[in-house]
């Protein structure tokens, strides 16, 4: 399952975490072997999965001795190990800009798109709720709000150049954009995002992938 030369990602394409550490090594090219685990794929819960990632979760990178989850500390590990300070700055101040976002992303974008998200993609249609998928719409309007204000005088969330914030970002934007609801113009939110759909990186690991 591991590779005694290139790391050795765990997790199956279509998880927006594993799609982010894809983009990632791409965008250094860094060469890597992915190992469909999870979802349809199942093997996150058992034994051998476990003594590596007690949550069961992906994604997983195992990069030789190394063993390394949590996916946004995935991309910092690949930065640091690979030494991508283009996209990981090393002055304290761009950097806890970079990492504020990658927090927020976690913390409070991450499980609202992801219920908005279940609610359409992973549930059957005659499932669907009208009223809960609304609610969590409107969750993610006010959140994507937030990144439309903030982007207003920047190409990209860490400045003139891509970052780890915007590789953390990037797969929730695309859903946001894709899913069936309805949204406001976003100007300044679409201009990033269309500079991201300019990525080969990006269109390979997410936009092909699609929604599913």
């Amino acid at each position: 399952m591991t590779n005694d030369i290139v790391p050795t990602v765990l997790g199956r394409a279509t998880s927006s975490n594993v799609q982010k550490v894809m983009w990632l090594l791409a965008e250094i090219g860094q060469p890597c072997v992915r190992v469909d685990m999870g979802g349809q794929f199942g093997g996150n819960k058992e034994a051998q999965y476990l003594q590596k990632n007690p949550n069961g979760v992906v994604p997983t990178l195992i990069d030789r001795d190394t063993v390394v989850w949590e996916s946004n500390t995935i991309l910092r590990y690949l930065a640091n190990r690979f030494a991508a300070v283009e996209l990981y700055p090393a002055d304290a101040v761009h950097r806890a800009w970079v990492e504020r976002w990658m927090d927020w992303q976690l913390s409070t974008l991450g499980p609202a798109n992801t219920l908005l998200f279940q609610s359409i993609v992973r549930t059957p249609l005659e499932q669907r709720s009208a009223d809960l998928i609304e609610t969590y719409r409107q969750r993610n309007a006010k959140l994507f709000d937030v990144l439309d204000q903030v982007l207003v005088d920047r190409r990209y969330l860490g400045g003139d150049e891509l970052t780890l914030a915007d590789i953390a970002l990037g797969p929730l934007t695309y859903r946001w954009f894709e899913l069936p609801v309805e949204r406001d113009e976003y100007k300044y939110l679409r201009r990033w995002y269309d500079l991201l759909r300019q990525r080969p990186a990006f269109e390979r690991h997410i936009v092909e992938i699609g929604l599913s």
